[in-house]
């Protein structure tokens, strides 16, 4: 979580909304510390549905933003990715996945899987589903979604992803590549 939080700075976030749940706590953590002193803005929001109003706004206004969840968070937030996606304003969204229905439990699953490619919420859009499968597959898509969030894409990019802190998924890691031109 703490790679991917990097990642997100390194990739030109500006801005992350967020609010504490399970299994992705340690990203909001890392973000209110690091992204201020990176000259970017970190809230924890009331709910989830306040978080993905304020990623509709801010982005609305040209800034790169990002929030990270797990399961019942991205729930609560389809509404709002579905103003996003047909909004076509560009938004990062990392769903720590956790499995079981409802609240579900904390153990690493792919119970999200059918949410993020099938999208649930209202709208005619596709989304481009990226699921690392370990630390550095983790780094590089974070980069990666915020590039494919921008046009001609135009839809939220979600990052998927569940147990990376295994210590064989970890391995060498090398930061992502930043696109000087930003």
């Amino acid at each position: 979580n703490d790679a991917l939080a990097r990642a997100a700075i390194r990739g030109g976030c500006t801005h992350f909304f967020g609010y504490p749940i399970t299994p992705q706590n340690e990203i909001p953590e890392f973000l209110a510390r690091e992204l201020p002193r990176a000259g970017g803005v970190f809230l924890q929001a009331e709910s989830e549905i306040a978080t993905i109003n304020f990623l509709l706004g801010t982005s609305a206004s040209g800034k790169r933003v990002m929030t990270s969840s797990s399961g019942p968070g991205i729930s609560l937030m389809q509404e709002g990715l579905s103003y996003i996606a047909c909004s076509e304003v560009p938004v990062v969204v990392v769903n720590i996945m956790r499995g079981g229905p409802g609240l579900g439990n904390v153990q690493p699953s792919q119970a999200d899987y059918f949410q993020a490619v099938k999208m649930a919420g209202h709208g005619d859009f596709h989304m481009i589903v990226l699921a690392p499968a370990n630390v550095q597959e983790a780094i590089d898509f974070t980069g990666l979604a915020f590039d494919l969030a921008e046009p001609p894409t135009d839809t939220p990019p979600p990052v998927l992803t569940g147990a990376l802190d295994r210590p064989e998924l970890a391995g060498p890691v090398y930061p992502a590549r930043v696109d000087a031109s930003r």
